[in-house]
């Protein structure tokens, strides 16, 4: 199919270029509006989840106040006491915009009515109107207000319209924080880490391929796919908004994707062409080669890609989902690129892709011998594989043991660089205000309850260890918000440990009673996850089994490529327990470590992992099939296969460290996670398991590599994707290849 395919292109490569042409710069217009219609920061609740149904209660039924925004007010001298103090922060309140805050019932902060109570009672023993809103200094308070808007990126437009306003109290200096204000900043470094790293990755990977292929026109045609599939992607996730929501570290990860897996793709497409033309193959002839080889692969490796973040699409938190699809579009993108533009890419240049060298290009054809560095040390590997076997297993399962020490936690402001003011705002709120001032357990009685029921549920609540005050916030028909203070880290395992302890308390009769917050969230986020985990392993498990079935022909092939890429996806999480949440090299990647990590970017990179280790798994075993099907010699063509992919590997290895290292600076912490974590397991992929433990294993297993029953084996025969559309040698044949 996809020789005819090839020919096709090569004959209409014209017509595919200026059709190209168009979408790309369309794309390229259209695209960059996905900066301003992802929701920002948030996604991690859980739709429909008891904590998810106290927030909506909270704001839509009892019209309570949505933190968005914290300002911190902060004096040298006045304190709140001084008249002029509090007419600053008033008329800094008083004068935003409407239509940009809603200023029903925005601000918990200075109230005449509190001012008259202490008025009115001084001087004996007053209650203080300033409780819980001032810092033992009374130089400094806090104001929540709330942001117009229905939606997360409708907040963070009006946020960042009115922000400047928010900051201005003549006298006073003023900061802003909260959830809205983290989003907009959030917005802000994602935007500038993904313009960085295509403008630094850009040049050093057309270095790095004029080093690999040493002619600028084989050099420039994978930047051309990295580059329209890039833009692509943008264009594809600004119209997954229109019907659904799309997180903003969506770009990110589809940025991250288009660019590794379309320099991959054209990776192994240009260098199959190349190969064919040593071959003395020219035209239309070449083209079809390469797609009915390389072109195979690609395809197969896409699909493999797609499915593993397919597993995605089963959870219900935004953030997953949004991720799930822009990721699956993006692979859709880099696909399509490598198998449409760039066979009309290289049909226009033909020879002329090695036009314009740097060095000196070899021009003998390619052999059929598995001499040279990377057969060698195949060879090496089968001639001992119990001692490779047992070493790397063992040094893998060694390295991934800080797995057990995992403790999952939540995202907050902390994700940002240290100085960024809405961490500074959130430093200040935590060291000089009652514990969780902004982030209390809240608990939603639900029902015609009486003032005596009300109260006698709040002193049981009260009870609960670590509770330290229960009180009534605000009522609005038959729900009454109750809020509980406590001192705990509100993601600690403590902190969920008590929303249990909340949700089992009695209820009064008659009622439904409700327990939320940030705690909260995270309890039902875990659970979900715990739950939905299975289900999309199933999945992954069983589309990647069957789709490499079909490209190998064996159902040991498949159990063996994913029981590898679990090894080295854990060896990975294991890094990421040591220095993200451990904090080791923290001070040369610049984060703040929190003590946790957060499940939902941990399902998130095991998704991308468990994809691209996939990647150069098929890459390798369908030269190896390729030669099998030849030969019938399990332990030549595993050489063979190494030797013809090893160097094309290294080197997708490394134009990927170079896109994903500069993530690795990212300012926000999780994505430096994804980064790092994708840099360690291409590395041990590439060092540990290509090199050594997949020839050990396969020297091992023989010819039961390639094992599957009749039935399955008659399938594979019929409709089989092989490397190779010729078909299988007679036994004389394969043993003639096998002497050359």
């Amino acid at each position: 199919m996809l020789e005819r395919w090839g020919r096709f292109v090569h004959r209409f490569r014209w017509s595919v270029l200026v059709l190209t042409l168009l979408a790309t710069v369309g794309a390229s217009i259209w695209g960059p509006g996905i900066f301003g219609a992802v929701d920002n920061a948030g996604g991690f609740n859980v739709p429909g989840s008891e904590s998810d149904e106290v927030a909506k209660i909270i704001e839509e039924e009892i019209d309570g106040v949505r933190a968005d925004v914290i300002v911190l007010y902060e004096s040298d001298g006045p304190t709140v006491d001084d008249p002029e103090y509090r007419e600053a922060v008033d008329r800094a309140l008083d004068g935003l915009p409407s239509e940009l805050v809603d200023d029903s019932e925005t601000y918990w902060s200075l109230t005449d009515q509190a001012w008259a109570e202490y008025e009115e009672t001084a001087p004996e023993d007053p209650p203080d109107p300033f409780e819980g809103l001032v810092n033992d200094e009374r130089t400094s308070t806090y104001a929540v207000v709330q942001i117009v808007g229905d939606d997360t990126q409708t907040r963070v437009n009006n946020f960042e319209e009115v922000a400047e306003e928010l900051r201005e109290a003549e006298g006073l200096s003023a900061s802003v924080g909260g959830r809205t204000a983290t989003e907009a900043a959030i917005s802000h470094q994602t935007e500038v880490d993904v313009t960085t790293a295509e403008m630094v990755s850009l040049p050093l990977l057309m270095l790095l391929l004029l080093f690999v292929f040493g002619t600028f026109n084989s050099a420039l045609l994978p930047l051309a796919v990295a580059g329209m599939s890039t833009v692509g992607s943008f264009a594809v996730l600004l119209g997954l908004t229109y019907v659904t929501d799309v997180s903003i570290f969506a770009i990110t990860i589809a940025t991250i994707l288009a660019l590794v897996l379309a320099v991959d793709y054209g990776l192994i497409l240009v260098s199959r062409y190349r190969e064919e033309l040593r071959r003395g193959l020219r035209g239309a002839d070449a083209l079809a080669a390469t797609m009915a080889t390389a072109g195979k692969t690609v395809l197969v490796s896409g699909v493999i890609v797609a499915v593993a973040l397919s597993g995605l699409l089963l959870f219900p938190q935004m953030f997953l989902r949004s991720m799930g699809f822009g990721g699956i579009a993006t692979v859709v993108v880099a696909m399509f690129s490598a198998l449409t533009t760039l066979p009309a890419l290289l049909a226009v240049f033909g020879t002329r892709v090695n036009s314009l060298r740097v060095r000196k290009l070899s021009t003998a054809p390619p052999g059929n011998n598995t001499e040279g560095i990377w057969g060698s040390i195949a060879h090496s590997v089968m001639r001992r594989p119990v001692v490779y076997l047992v070493a790397c297993l063992g040094v893998m399962l060694a390295l991934s043991v800080p797995i057990l020490r995992l403790e999952p936690g939540g995202v907050d402001e902390r994700v940002l660089p240290e100085g960024t003011e809405v961490r500074e705002v959130a430093a200040a709120l935590e060291a000089d205000f009652p514990p969780n001032a902004t982030s209390p357990i809240d608990v939603v009685v639900i029902g015609d309850v009486s003032d005596d029921e009300l109260a006698d549920h709040v002193d049981r609540l009260a009870e609960v260890p670590s509770v330290e005050e229960a009180e009534i916030v605000s009522t609005g028909g038959d729900f009454h918000q109750l809020r509980l203070d406590h001192e705990l880290d509100w993601q600690s395992s403590e902190a969920r440990e008590l929303v249990a302890d909340v949700r089992a308390v009695e209820v009064p009769d008659g009622t439904e009673v409700l327990v939320g917050g940030a705690s909260a969230d995270l309890v039902d986020q875990f659970e979900t996850m715990l739950e939905k985990l299975p289900w999309a392993a199933l999945l992954v498990g069983v589309a990647v089994f069957v789709m490499l079935f079909l490209s190998f022909g064996s159902v040991v092939m498949p159990l063996k490529a994913t029981l590898m890429n679990l090894l080295s996806v854990s060896v990975a999480f294991g890094a990421l327990v040591w220095i993200f949440q451990e904090g080791n090299l923290a001070g040369p990647l610049s984060f703040t470590p929190t003590g946790t990590l957060d499940p939902s970017s941990l399902v998130l990179v095991f998704a991308i992992l468990f994809g691209l280790s996939m990647d150069y798994e098929v890459f390798m075993l369908s030269r190896v099939r390729e030669q099998y099907d030849l030969t019938g010699d399990n332990r030549r063509s595993v050489a063979m296969g190494l030797q013809k992919t090893g160097g094309l590997v290294i080197t997708a290895a490394a134009l990927l460290l170079v896109v994903v290292g500069l993530f690795s600076f990212s300012g926000i912490t999780f994505i430096q996670m994804i980064g790092v974590g994708m840099i360690i397991a291409i590395t041990v992929d590439v060092v540990i398991i290509r090199t050594l433990l997949v020839p050990a294993a396969m020297q091992v297993m023989g010819n039961a590599n390639w094992w599957s029953p009749g039935p399955l084996a008659r399938l594979y025969r019929s409709y089989g994707i092989r490397e190779s559309d010729g078909e299988v040698q007679d036994s004389g044949s394969k043993q003639e290849l096998a002497r050359t």
